[in-house]
């Protein structure tokens, strides 16, 4: 398969032809948000109308890539998640909307409105038969929870032992500029989330695309947790950086079971 394991340096809407339909396990699609930030191009910067559009045009084009037990995350702002979550109800199941809290330190902030803290994140998927693996992503009660639910009724409750399911409401903090996984890119995404959603869609050998790779969460993620990846991002700089991040990081995870290919 020439587009499994490799990132092209190219627009998604171009680049989907490598890509089989009914290949890919699941979708992390993390688009521009319509809300004028520079990704070196102009691709944040539409009239409502344009954005739309040209959304509605690629989930057109890539949710048919989509195995018939495939998954898709959507991130997008609450500007726009109403109209684009209600297009994709038309083609896929929906099974969640997950609030990403991103713990915005309280300082100041809006004066004519609430001020916005938080993302959407759209959890899609092909049929009832999707694959979702809720163990992966247990979070684990701490023993003076697990001492306080000891009653006879609770003795070896699996949820008790390996921990509770994340529920929809994630409290995650964004990248700051100090931190060491922080990159060079304006909306990097915490590798905490997307680690979560590629263990408890993405089956063991599976193979997760990202059409808008940004900064490169998407790859780290899914040679961390040892499942195949495709990819495509349209600015060259970001791409040469994603390249860089896959090299950095070679120490961090085992990249031995990877041929990292970058197709320009």
């Amino acid at each position: 398969m020439t587009y499994k394991n490799k990132i092209f340096n190219e627009n998604c809407l171009d680049g989907a032809i490598k890509i089989p339909e009914k290949a890919i396990d699941l979708i992390i699609a993390d688009p521009p948000y319509c809300l004028g930030k520079d990704y070196g191009n102009n691709s944040d910067k539409m009239q409502s109308e344009e954005y739309l559009r040209w959304t509605y045009k690629w989930l057109d084009i890539f949710i048919p890539k989509l195995k018939e037990d495939g998954s898709l995350y959507i991130f997008l702002s609450w500007r726009y998640s109403p109209e684009i979550f209600t297009y994709i109800k038309k083609k896929m199941l929906m099974i969640n909307e997950i609030i990403w809290d991103r713990r915005v330190p309280s300082m100041g902030g809006s004066t004519r409105k609430f001020s916005s803290v938080h993302d959407n994140i759209g959890f899609f998927v092909n049929s009832k038969n999707y694959y979702f693996n809720l163990d992966k992503i247990r979070i684990p009660y701490d023993e003076e929870v697990k001492k306080a639910r000891t009653r006879t009724i609770f003795i070896g409750k699996k949820w008790l032992e390996l921990g509770y399911n994340p529920k929809d409401l994630w409290s995650i903090s964004r990248i700051h500029r100090q931190e060491k996984e922080r990159e060079n890119h304006p909306t990097q995404k915490p590798l905490e989330i997307i680690d979560r959603l590629i263990l408890a869609s993405c089956p063991d050998n599976g193979i997760v695309l990202d059409p808008f790779l940004g900064s490169g969460t998407t790859i780290i993620s899914a040679i961390k947790n040892n499942v195949n990846y495709c990819g495509f991002e349209i600015n060259e700089k970001y791409f040469e950086n994603i390249e860089k991040r896959i090299k950095n990081n070679s120490n961090m995870f085992n990249f031995n079971n990877f041929e990292i290919e970058c197709s320009l």
